[in-house]
């Protein structure tokens, strides 16, 4: 008789999911977060025409400021849960640090309705991840990829019963308070924001 088949799933792509929304002090924190966004996005000059150059659909802080920890002591606030939450991550990775990891770069997202960012990955980070600040009914969810993708050539299509990890795509839809990490080589993207308001968002990456 021959022995029982056994699957055994190898290379896991594993996605960090948490929420901060419970936790002590998140109410006022967020709004003070919401009002920086806000203010920023009318604000910042410089990102202003980076977006306009790059035809960004709204506003991003990502080409204008890279110091917002020590600008802000609300975004220093959110650097110390931030930490925690990648700490606590790349040890559920079973990563050998000689060092933790460093914030390397935050930066806001304020996202147009009719606007989306197309796939990437994000290079010389180990984590990278985003919080959500404000997420509007038919606001976008993130869009993560297969990362063998490109080499499946002749893969059937996936039965009806098929789990989340056989999919190529999988839409993860954030609540405000929501922190999505990932290792920074998984390509993402976020698909056009059909909510009639801006979609808030704060990334990051940790190297």
């Amino acid at each position: 008789m021959a022995p029982p088949m056994r699957l055994r799933s190898l290379f896991a792509t594993q996605v960090h999911e948490a929420s901060l929304a419970s936790s002590r002090g998140w109410a006022e924190l967020h709004e003070e977060l919401l009002d920086l966004c806000l203010v920023m996005a009318e604000e910042d000059k410089a990102g202003i025409e980076w977006c306009r150059a790059n035809h960004y659909p709204g506003y991003t802080s990502y080409g204008s400021i890279n110091d917002l920890p020590q600008r802000f002591p609300e975004f220093a606030t959110l650097k110390r849960l931030l930490d925690k939450q990648a700490a606590a991550f790349a040890k559920a990775l079973n990563f050998d640090l000689a060092k933790k990891l460093q914030l390397d770069n935050l930066w806001v997202n304020v996202l147009m309705p009719g606007g989306g960012h197309t796939g990437h990955i994000h290079p010389h980070a180990v984590l990278s991840g985003t919080i959500y600040i404000h997420v509007p009914d038919g606001a976008s969810s993130l869009k993560i990829e297969d990362p063998r993708l490109a080499m499946m050539m002749a893969r059937p299509g996936l039965t009806a019963d098929a789990g989340e990890a056989e999919q190529p795509f999988v839409y993860l839809k954030p609540s405000p308070g929501t922190v999505l990490m990932w290792e920074s080589w998984l390509r993402h993207e976020v698909p056009a924001n059909r909510a009639q308001e801006q979609r808030i968002s704060i990334s990051f990456n940790y190297a």
